[in-house]
């Protein structure tokens, strides 16, 4: 399991160990037996420097040395269609949806 925390200062993310082992009853009184498991907890060091003062630097890098940026409309349209995709999904229980790059021009 894996937690974002935008409040905290110093341990933004935490990535703990957890889970469900779920097994058989040899006995056979109860159909199944689960088990949770807990291990450790990990916080990872991340660089503090906020998102949009990196996203805005590296603009201003394209912009001057002539690079395209890769967060350009086409990568937003990219991400729009793809969250559209999710929702769709989600009203469907889950069945794929085939993004078709072709038709966007992408």
């Amino acid at each position: 399991m894996i937690v974002y925390d935008d409040v905290e200062v110093t341990e933004k993310v935490k990535v703990y160990d957890k889970g469900v082992v779920v097994s058989d009853d040899p006995n056979g009184f109860y159909k199944l037996l689960v088990d949770y498991r807990s291990g450790d907890l990990w916080a990872p060091h991340l660089d503090n420097t906020e998102a949009l003062q990196r996203e805005a630097a590296l603009f201003v890098q394209c912009v001057e040395k002539g690079f395209p940026s890769p967060s350009d409309g086409k990568a937003g349209l990219r991400i729009v269609n793809i969250l559209q995709a999710a929702s769709q999904s989600m009203e469907q229980k889950g069945r794929p949806i085939e993004l078709e790059w072709e038709k966007l021009g992408l």
